[in-house]
């Protein structure tokens, strides 16, 4: 059996929730609910307990063991509750703090002490990934994009159909590699690309190589630095292959207020256990 190289987890949780503080007369949020979406923390937003404990206990399920939760450096509550009002007995949690939301390479970047030499796996605060993908990142070599079927995710996930298609496709190769990831793909690339498609959801295993490359890009045209950018320097110029694990399985995502009743709903029953 192959041994996994880390235990280390990354959780990007910097966003400035945008559409989450946005107003919403269709969704009926509770008093909790309304209080973490006006400030925008996502990954905070309570269901039976705060988002972002799923998150955590999927990847304690998974096998992980460290976690580093990258946050604003406004982001006291996340610190407080996960260093004072919770004690996990199954992860140890640190935290590093992007200064400025300059992007997800730049949120990772964050993270290099943390991460030191190992390798590590990076997903976001704001999703909850099927603890099956978790554990084949876990236990790989090496590099790696988990990629998830869309047919699955229509059929699954709380995520509308029209949202999907703007999500970025992986390419994946003969020898099941990731040649390349296509952000935001039009109606025509995506007709033209072999079916299944697969799409990415930020779930990626790194090495340190990553550093190199998020230092290396340039700012993507909304002047941010892109994770995915960083990814394919990483493959054409680095030259770290990206094995593409291929998922069937949904992803739930915790981006507005729209959200937060169908996610609370998948997530009925769930345990957790930090």
């Amino acid at each position: 059996m192959t041994q996994p190289t880390t235990d280390k987890a990354v959780i990007l949780a910097r966003g400035l929730g945008t559409r989450m503080r946005r107003q919403d007369d269709e969704s009926t949020l509770d008093d909790r609910q309304q209080a973490a979406a006006d400030v925008g923390v996502k990954a905070m937003i309570p269901i039976d307990r705060p988002f972002l404990d799923y998150v955590l206990s999927a990847l304690a399920d998974a096998g992980f063991r460290r976690v580093c939760l990258v946050v604003g450096p406004e982001h006291d509550a996340v610190r407080t509750y996960y260093t004072k009002d919770v004690q996990p007995r199954r992860l140890s949690i640190d935290f590093a703090v992007q200064q400025e939301p300059k992007g997800t390479a730049d949120a990772v970047l964050a993270a290099e002490a943390f991460a030191g030499e190992d390798s590590f796996v990076t997903i976001n605060s704001d999703n909850y990934y099927p603890v099956e993908a978790l554990r084949l990142m876990h236990a790989g070599t090496g590099c790696a994009a988990a990629l998830f079927e869309m047919e699955s995710m229509i059929a699954e996930s709380n995520i509308p159909e029209e949202r999907l298609r703007q999500f970025a496709v992986g390419e994946i190769d003969g020898d099941g590699r990731m040649r390349r990831v296509i952000e935001k793909p039009d109606d025509e690339t995506l007709a033209a690309m072999p079916r299944p498609l697969w799409i990415s959801m930020n779930c990626w295993r790194f090495s340190p190589a990553i550093f190199a490359a998020a230092r290396a890009i340039e700012p993507s045209p909304r002047g941010e630095l892109e994770i995915t950018d960083a990814v394919q320097h990483t493959i054409d110029i680095l030259g770290e292959p990206f094995r593409a694990i291929t998922v069937r399985a949904p992803v739930l995502d915790m981006t507005s207020r729209k959200d937060i009743a169908a996610v609370a709903g998948r997530l009925a029953g769930v345990e957790v256990n930090l």
